[in-house]
């Protein structure tokens, strides 16, 4: 089992981070590994939404799809994925600090199949190096003229 959570604060409104951070089309500027997002669905965004994602993870390609199962504009999206050796749960949360202050939290969340069973604690570690990465970018958008 992998469960990573990963959190920050961000000098910017809730409602602001969680409408740039949910929607996919922004998440190959603020996510290191991901390339692409394709909608399979007709936006916006919403419960049963299908986005696909090409990722480059420690050196493997990865195309997936996400489906959002839960969506709370401007406090909670959680996604998921059944495909793939790795099916994964992705869990975003926005608190408002106060007027201009953001906590936003990512947990990833999957259980490997196969050969990636036995890399689990591995994959934990840069699973959270990579979402700490993608955090400090998403803020560093928001607080670059700060």
């Amino acid at each position: 089992m992998v469960d990573v959570l990963t959190e920050i604060k961000i000098l910017c409104s809730a409602d602001k981070v969680s409408e740039y951070a949910a929607n996919p089309d922004n998440a190959p500027d603020w996510y290191v590994n991901i390339h692409s997002a394709e909608w399979q669905t007709q936006k916006p965004l919403a419960i049963g939404s299908r986005i696909a994602f090409k990722a480059q993870f420690l050196g493997r390609h990865l195309a997936y799809v996400y489906e959002i199962a839960e969506f709370r504009q401007g406090q909670k999206m959680l996604m998921r994925t059944a495909d793939g050796p790795f099916p994964m749960e992705t869990t975003y949360t926005w608190e408002a600090i106060d007027d201009n202050m953001t906590h936003m939290t990512l947990r990833n969340k999957g259980n490997p199949k196969g050969f990636s069973k036995a890399f689990a604690p591995f994959m934990s570690m840069m699973m959270k190096r990579a979402n700490m990465k993608d955090l400090r970018k998403l803020k560093s958008i928001f607080e670059k003229n700060v």
